[in-house]
């Protein structure tokens, strides 16, 4: 997971940095300073960030030719 998928993640979901943090167990500074390309992660907080994310129904985009990016995972009625 890279910065901008992190953000993209979040847009998608309409959440922001506090809501992130609280469910992924993780500092909104750590979050923040990722997003701004200030600070990398170490493992385990981007696996903490990456399986709250994934849990909220985000689907990681590997790369494609185009990038990596993210969807939402198709919503059951």
């Amino acid at each position: 997971m890279d910065s901008v998928q992190l953000r993209m993640a979040r847009a998608a979901l309409k959440i922001g940095v506090r809501e992130l943090a609280a469910l992924a167990g993780v500092t909104t500074a750590t979050i923040t300073r990722f997003e701004n390309e200030r600070g990398g992660l170490n493992q385990a907080t981007s696996a903490k960030l990456k399986a709250a994310l994934v849990e909220a129904g985000i689907m990681f985009i590997d790369q494609n030719g185009n990038g990596p990016g993210v969807r939402l995972r198709d919503r059951q009625s």
